[in-house]
């Protein structure tokens, strides 16, 4: 199976900060299925390292301020097309990210508290009844 994975799971320096959140069992999957890295933030023109962003209802709204939705929803698309392009079946994404996460999410106060709100790609493709994981339900992945 072809899965989409955001790409700081798998070890690449794609986080806000510059850094990754490499998950080795995730690494071990890749030895069964075909994983594809994938960062819908980087697509969607931002820099590495970037200021952290959260979802505010339809909005994504950086730390100190500025509105950066309409990259976070051209990052979602470009992901899509990559998930398309590439054949895959399901997606494994960052938990809690504000494009990755499937929910909960960051609730934009930048306080840590969280909201039921799907990060923005997260949400297309749950939207398309795709099967989303985050790096903590690897054991539903048949």
């Amino acid at each position: 199976m072809h899965i989409l994975v955001s790409a700081c799971l798998l070890g690449l320096h794609t986080r806000y900060d510059g850094k990754h959140n490499q998950r080795d069992n995730l690494i071990k999957l890749g030895e069964r299925h075909v994983l594809i890295p994938v960062c819908p933030e980087q697509l969607g023109g931002l820099p590495t390292p970037r200021v952290p962003c959260e979802r505010v209802y339809h909005q994504v709204i950086s730390k100190d301020g500025a509105d950066c939705t309409a990259a976070f929803e051209l990052g979602a698309n470009e992901a899509l097309k990559v998930f398309e392009l590439c054949g895959c079946e399901a997606a494994i994404l960052k938990a809690r990210s504000p494009s990755c996460g499937k929910g909960p999410t960051y609730d934009g106060s930048f306080t840590g508290k969280l909201t039921d709100r799907p990060g923005m790609f997260a949400e297309k493709l749950i939207k398309m009844g795709i099967p989303v994981y985050n790096e903590d339900e690897l054991h539903l992945l048949v």
